[in-house]
């Protein structure tokens, strides 16, 4: 149990290592917590540091929440240990205690998982990804990549203990897009909910993606929830 105890907390800490947070502050000197949505993710990476460290920092990602998984099975601590250490990787991801618990989306997170126990998981939700890139609706399309994760799972005949961890990383990821680090919601109302349905569905306030993304810092230029960049 011990062991358990010291693997699910190392993989906290280690999935709080804010690898695009430091591409930003290495590379352009700035902090992504204030451009564009806000979060320290690929995405922001991608629109305001440089493209082409999106793949080393996607890559970083997977790593992270793949190795303490990998490392429970590799120590014989079982499966459901391992699944625990993956779980608090990602959770380490999206809420990380280095950066006051401002963090990430976590699709990258769910794809290490998937990597260290069940591979085949991995190119599914890439499909959607890619699929969502395709179209110009990235966030949906992977909600829906991992919506969809606990049926693949179950119809390949994967152990319980797995179809239960998807089902637990599908209600972070959506606990992390209504949170949306603790970002103001409009007052209570019809544009309350409208901003939550946004959040839920496409990751974002307001319904244009590249005005969400591209946004300036957030101390100069911050419009109020729910509304669009003039």
């Amino acid at each position: 149990m011990g062991q358990v105890v010291l693997l699910v907390a190392m993989a906290y800490l280690v999935g709080s290592i804010p690898t695009s947070y430091l591409a930003g502050r290495w590379l352009k000197g700035i902090d992504l917590r204030r451009y564009g949505s806000g979060t320290v993710s690929g995405t922001g990476v991608y629109y305001h540091v440089s493209r082409p460290a999106v793949v080393v920092v996607g890559l970083l990602d997977i790593a992270k929440v793949w190795l303490p998984t990998w490392l429970g099975l590799r120590w014989g601590l079982g499966l459901g240990a391992a699944l625990a250490a993956g779980l608090a990787a990602m959770i380490g991801h999206n809420w990380p205690i280095y950066l006051h618990f401002h963090g990430g989306r976590g699709h990258s997170s769910i794809l290490g998982v998937m990597l260290a126990v069940f591979p085949w998981g991995f190119p599914w939700l890439l499909a959607f990804m890619a699929a969502g890139r395709l179209v110009g609706q990235t966030a949906l399309f992977s909600l829906a990549g991992i919506a969809t994760l606990p049926l693949l799972l179950a119809f390949t005949g994967q152990p319980p203990a797995v179809i239960w961890a998807s089902v637990a990383m599908l209600g972070i990821t959506i606990a992390k897009r209504l949170e949306a680090n603790r970002r103001p919601l409009p007052p209570a109302g019809p544009e309350r909910r409208r901003v939550l349905l946004r959040r839920l569905l496409l990751d974002r306030d307001v319904s244009s993606r590249d005005a969400w993304e591209r946004r300036p810092p957030a101390d100069t230029a911050q419009p109020p929830a729910g509304k669009e960049n003039p």
